[in-house]
């Protein structure tokens, strides 16, 4: 397939720029296999489980990866952070950085909230360079580089204190505080991604609460989504895209509980496409292994499957694992759009977007939800 395949006309006035007033109250478009369509609120997707369903999410956290500071000249500078320093204290730290323009050698500046400094130098180039979208201002042909930062204390709390959440260009206006709670999930633990598993965004507390009270099977892995998400389609042919890895950890007995869902007959619902392609990635062998030790009793045997997958899903891939998807309304020629149609067939999604938008279903991150069964 061709990725033009996958463009679609969608009016500006269905983006939405700001979540639903309660996360659950966004709608929930259920497109079965046979075509048939139902239309829903996302509270009602406890319907739709049965006792014994394994349900997977990803539990990835967004940090505030925007970044703006003053050089040295008195000029300012914006950039995104899109690794995080993993070393808690020190100083010198490396990590990887997209900045909005060109910067000259050895460019350095200051990033400052009045109480904590973090001071940064370029130290060269990456090897990453495309086009790319990924927040607002910085969807030009880009490439990313390599930074050392120095600081006081622990880094990533000095990010929380200066940095902006990292919302996606479409939403054309600045982060505000309440994105650090709406541009997350409510179940969001380990820090990581510079973007959203924003499928998982509609659920809240006692909604999971609801889906455990029915006997479904609740269940967190980890992706971390980074600058590959949203790397553009520039080959004419599918075939001819590779995706940039991205790190998941999945614990064993989540791979246990996988095998004993389907054993029985039960569904393994996915929810969001960062999920599926780290659970597809591993049960299809796509992925480069990381062996860590666990401190903790039992060592190795209780320590989580870790590694980087860089699969990408499009019509044709034989799913492994997943029965059933919970995705939102994705962009033309993404490759979260191609996943889906991978799931249910291009010609059911195509439909059902083309239902979505005369329904006026609101699109992308902040955006309503479709369940796939």
């Amino acid at each position: 397939m061709k990725a033009a395949d996958f463009d679609f006309h969608l009016p500006e006035g269905l983006i939405a720029k700001k979540p639903a007033e309660k996360r659950d109250f966004s709608r929930l478009m259920v497109l079965h296999r046979n075509g048939e369509i139902e239309h829903r609120i996302f509270s009602n997707l406890p319907d739709y489980l049965n006792e014994g369903d394994l349900l997977l999410l990803n539990n990835t956290k967004v940090f505030p990866a925007r970044l703006t500071g003053t050089k040295p000249t008195g000029g300012r500078f914006e950039f995104l952070l899109v690794t995080p320093v993993r070393n808690p204290r020190g100083a010198l730290n490396p990590a990887g950085i997209i900045l909005k323009s060109n910067p000259a050698a050895k460019q350095r500046g200051i990033i400052s909230n009045g109480v904590k400094e973090i001071t940064w130098e370029i130290l060269s180039k990456g090897k990453y360079r495309g086009q790319i979208s990924i927040a607002e201002g910085f969807s030009a042909d880009i490439e990313n580089e390599t930074a050392r930062f120095s600081y006081s204390g622990d880094f990533m709390k000095n990010v929380w204190r200066c940095g902006d959440m990292p919302l996606p260009p479409y939403i054309k206006r600045k982060p505000g505080p309440v994105d650090r709670e709406w541009y997350q999930t409510v179940y969001a633990e380990k820090e990581g991604s510079i973007a959203a598993p924003t499928a998982g965004m509609h659920f809240t507390g006692e909604l999971i609460g609801e889906i455990n009270d029915k006997g479904v099977n609740v269940r967190c892995l980890t992706l971390h989504v980074g600058v590959g998400t949203f790397k553009s389609i520039k080959a004419e042919n599918l075939s001819e895209h590779s995706m940039d890895a991205e790190y998941f950890e999945i614990g064993k007995e989540i791979v246990e509980d996988i095998k004993k869902t389907k054993a029985s007959g039960k569904r393994v619902l996915s929810v969001g496409t960062t999920t599926t392609r780290a659970i597809e990635g591993y049960f299809s062998g796509k992925y480069s292994p990381i062996h860590r030790f666990s401190s903790a009793s039992g060592g190795q045997a209780h320590s989580p499957i870790c590694g980087y997958t860089n699969i990408f899903i499009y019509p044709g891939y034989e799913f492994r694992v997943v029965d059933s998807l919970i995705t939102n309304f994705h962009l033309p020629r993404s490759t979260p759009l191609m996943l889906a149609s991978a799931f249910c067939g291009a010609e059911k999604l195509s439909s059902a977007y083309s239902i979505a938008v005369s329904q006026k279903y609101r699109f992308f991150s902040y955006g309503d939800a479709m369940l796939i069964l």
